[in-house]
């Protein structure tokens, strides 16, 4: 009987050791795929806060309240005040609201629109988390107070107000805002001068914004969906480049197209209207016209191609079934190109598409594609990455291919996440390139009214502040500079606005960027 008692212990011994050899390797296994867990979004609500990054956030949503026109509401800005409050008085319209676009006093169009339309992507995305962080309220105000002014320049179906002031003779004149006397022309679009590319941008603006004024004030809401459907219709039905319309605007903002336009206001119109002929205009119908599916871009002002393939990649992750074959092909089609801009950016990526992004990388790592407002691209494009990363992950995606390469949801985070902390600081001049975050920011940046004393009579001639090599006696709170030359370098003079100016664009991707950062959470599946 001993025997036998002992060669069954041993039996179970054997078994036991087995089992737990099992168990171990399962969770060895379940660890390692993982071990990005603790930096990875969850699904659910917003996890821990980042501090840092909610500081940066902050910060960041200041500059708007620093580029605001018009009478100023709870103006926490102590060296700004009102101003502009004539514009659009020539043509018995209010637009004395909205921003000014950099560090100039022009209002255009083009950029303020996108701008918009960025900054309610990134509110739809990651609302919950701006709460967290205690930064909605700032946002939701900043897109208020933009689409208060594109209402008001769209008076008519075919009418469009596009521009406030003359580049010509406002660039001749170095002033505060507050002291402006100088004419402010309007410039508009309409049949006989067409804008598709403008007329489309307000059009997904007002779209994208409508769907956050949705919950809170559905009569907000509601005007903006009408205004954004019949500037869709103007865009399509007269169809035409505004920087041909408007030669004077191709030195500041000229257009390569409009049909990435017409692609991202009808995603957006689809997105706030769940009305499928904008789906079936995107795919079916001109797909192939507009789209440049296989082909990627950069994500900018200009070009919306990147940003509606990611955007129309939300349809194929979490849209309805009841679509057809052809809908359903073109949206794996816009969903793979998004792909490729991802794989594109990925410094591993066997797939990188840029040169320069791989000398700088030489350097320190940071998306480098263009000298002048060197930060746009690399701001602009790790909004996408993280917003894919979060897409990723709420659909349980494991991963994209790349060339046959593999990555995960972390790794996109991780390179957005590379690219914010250079922008932080984390690079070799050790210079925050957002302007009030940390100890070291540029002082003199390219901005007229951070430039002047708020107590100083200039006119139009305050040119002195323009050369002075003293730092600006007022701060641009939240302004992004332009940003590092490709050796990483920063020459912190005003008169360097290729580095040195800031716009609300750029702002707008970071404060999209820092939110998808700023604490973990998964995507909402539906915006309405």
């Amino acid at each position: 009987m001993g025997a036998k008692y002992t060669r069954g212990c041993t039996g179970w011994l054997i078994v036991l050791v087995v089992a737990a050899l099992v168990v171990a390797a399962v969770v060895f296994a379940v660890m390692k795929k993982h071990r990005h867990r603790d930096v990875l979004p969850v699904p659910g609500p917003p996890g821990n806060l980042d501090q840092k990054y909610a500081d940066a956030l902050g910060v960041a949503l200041q500059f708007f309240q620093v580029q605001k026109s018009g009478k100023l509401v709870d103006n926490k800005i102590t060296w700004r005040g009102d101003s502009a409050l004539d514009d659009g008085n020539e043509a018995g319209l209010d637009l004395s609201k909205g921003m000014y676009d950099a560090g100039d006093h022009m209002k255009f169009g083009f950029p303020m629109a996108y701008t918009a339309t960025v900054l309610s992507w990134s509110i739809l995305e990651y609302g919950d988390q701006m709460s967290t962080a205690k930064q909605l309220d700032p946002a939701l105000d900043a897109l208020k107070w933009i689409t208060d002014y594109l209402i008001n320049a769209h008076p008519s179906d075919n009418v469009l107000f596009v521009q406030v002031g003359d580049p010509d003779i406002d660039h001749k004149c170095w002033e505060r805002a507050e002291t402006m006397a100088e004419n402010r022309p309007l410039t508009q679009i309409n049949k006989t001068a067409p804008g598709s590319d403008v007329a489309a941008e307000t059009a997904a603006a007002m779209a994208a914004a409508s769907l956050v004024f949705k919950s809170t004030d559905s009569r907000y809401s509601d005007l903006l969906l009408q205004h954004a459907k019949k500037l869709f219709t103007f865009a399509n039905n007269y169809r035409g480049i505004y920087s041909d319309s408007i030669p004077k605007v191709q030195n500041f903002y000229n257009s390569t197209g409009y049909g990435d336009e017409l692609l991202w206001a009808a995603s957006w119109l689809y997105h706030a209207t769940g009305d499928q002929s904008y789906l079936d205009y995107v795919t079916v119908k001109n797909g192939n016209s507009f789209a440049d599916w296989g082909r990627p871009t950069w994500f900018s002002w200009d070009d919306k191609r990147a940003g509606t393939q990611v955007l129309l990649s939300r349809v194929h992750f979490f849209g309805s079934t009841q679509l057809s074959s052809g809908e359903m092909k073109d949206l794996q089609s816009y969903r793979d190109t998004a792909e490729a801009v991802i794989c594109g950016l990925l410094p591993d990526s066997p797939t990188a598409t840029s040169v320069e992004q791989k000398l700088l990388a030489e350097y320190s790592g940071l998306v480098w594609i263009d000298e002048w407002d060197a930060l746009q691209h690399p701001v602009a494009a790790s909004f996408l990455a993280v917003v894919y990363s979060d897409y990723m992950l709420t659909s349980s995606t494991p991963k994209i291919q790349c060339s046959g390469k593999t990555f995960t949801p972390s790794d996109l985070r991780s390179f957005a996440t590379s690219q914010v902390e250079y922008i932080l600081g984390d690079n070799p001049m050790k210079l925050s390139y957002l302007v009030g975050y940390g100890n070291s920011y540029p002082q003199q940046v390219h901005h007229r009214g951070a430039s002047i004393p708020a107590d100083a009579t200039t006119g139009c001639n305050g040119f002195q502040w323009l050369s002075s090599t003293e730092p600006n006696p007022n701060v641009a709170q939240g302004a992004l500079v332009g940003g590092p030359f490709k050796n990483d370098s920063y020459i912190d003079l005003r008169n360097n606005s290729m580095q040195s100016e800031p716009s609300t664009y750029n702002s707008a991707a970071l404060v999209g960027l820092l939110s998808g950062l700023v604490t973990t959470s998964s995507v909402s599946t539906s915006f309405r």
